[in-house]
């Protein structure tokens, strides 16, 4: 039988402030990854995962509404970010994540928040848009199918919230809904967004 990995407290407490997650959870995601980090945030992230798709269908009537408003002035954001309970959406932890999802669509300006809610009108549009691009280059259709799905992910990290990459992550590995689940893994409820608005000077979205 194989001998545990012997985890130094130092290395729990790393993987602790860098995930928020408690402390025997992060001793366990060591043990299983033989006490390499990267392995272990990925655990901790599936684990996390699972737990958001358990809760996804509990009710989130609670939360907050964050604005936050930018360059003096030009741009403006109003969120509603909800999760299960009163405590929770008191919590720090919770807030922090209100106003990080303001930022993001501040600076990140997406018109959606999931794949779901653009329009099929729109999808096909931008379909038809890339299949036509590609043809003009002389692509044979296997080629241009390929090219179009892949737009077509482009296009839905760019302008869905969830699918956008986290602006305060430097690998940009991490996306919106990443920093969402994280959030929901460590305070026990569902949690998501429900709305928001975006304004800026002069602009009509």
């Amino acid at each position: 039988m194989t001998e545990p990995v012997s985890i130094p407290a130092s290395l729990v407490k790393k993987l602790r402030d860098m995930t928020g997650v408690g402390f025997m959870d992060c001793k366990q995601a060591l043990e299983e990854s033989g006490g390499d980090l990267d392995k272990a945030q990925e655990l901790l992230r599936k684990k996390g995962k699972a737990g958001v798709e358990k809760r996804a269908g509990r009710q989130a009537s609670q939360g907050v509404v964050d604005a936050y408003i930018h360059g003096e002035g030009r741009i403006g954001v109003l969120v509603e970010v909800n999760c299960e309970t009163d405590f929770v959406a008191r919590t720090d932890d919770f807030k922090r994540l209100a106003r990080e999802i303001a930022l993001q669509i501040a600076g990140g300006r997406p018109r959606w928040i999931t794949r779901d809610d653009v329009p099929a009108d729109i999808v096909e549009s931008e379909r038809k848009i890339y299949a036509e691009q590609a043809r003009e280059t002389g692509k044979p259709d296997n080629v241009i199918a390929r090219i179009v799905d892949g737009k077509l992910e482009a296009f839905y990290k760019e302008s869905v919230l969830l699918d956008q990459h986290y602006i305060r992550d430097e690998t940009g590995k991490q996306t919106v809904a990443d920093l969402v689940h994280e959030v929901a893994a460590r305070v026990g409820e569902n949690v998501l967004i429900r709305r928001f608005v975006r304004y800026e000077l002069g602009k009509e979205d």
